[in-house]
């Protein structure tokens, strides 16, 4: 895993060329700046699926939807998906309220996740 960039509320990570995004905080307006310079890792490191862990978050209004909504638009047309971990109850509602649970896959860890992504490949 290699650790690309971390700001106070928002780390980057890249493990088999999938971005993992973890939250500290707040999914706010503020945070949703750091978030967006995942574009610059997305594009240099050609990655195609992203995580976002939720661990650490305690709250996500509507810039984390289009947050979330930009990668997805980043990556889906190079067949890419949007996975989630560690989901709070509270990010649950907010997730399934603005329809991103239809596109986001849920995943019980990290290892789930890329392992999904990679299509199974071990």
């Amino acid at each position: 895993m290699i650790k690309t960039k971390t700001e106070q509320s928002v780390e980057f990570e890249i493990s088999e060329r999938v971005l993992l995004i973890k939250i500290n905080g707040e999914l706010d307006h503020h945070a949703s700046i750091y978030v967006r310079e995942a574009d610059e890792i997305i594009c240099r490191e050609r990655i195609i699926n992203i995580i976002f862990n939720f661990e650490n978050t305690s709250f996500m209004d509507s810039s984390g939807i289009g947050v979330i909504m930009g990668r997805y638009k980043k990556i889906r047309d190079f067949g890419g998906k949007i996975g989630v971990i560690n989901v709070s109850d509270n990010v649950e509602k907010i997730l399934m309220f603005s329809g991103l649970n239809k596109i986001v896959n849920h995943y019980s860890n990290i290892e789930e996740g890329i392992n999904d992504m990679r299509g199974g490949i071990i």
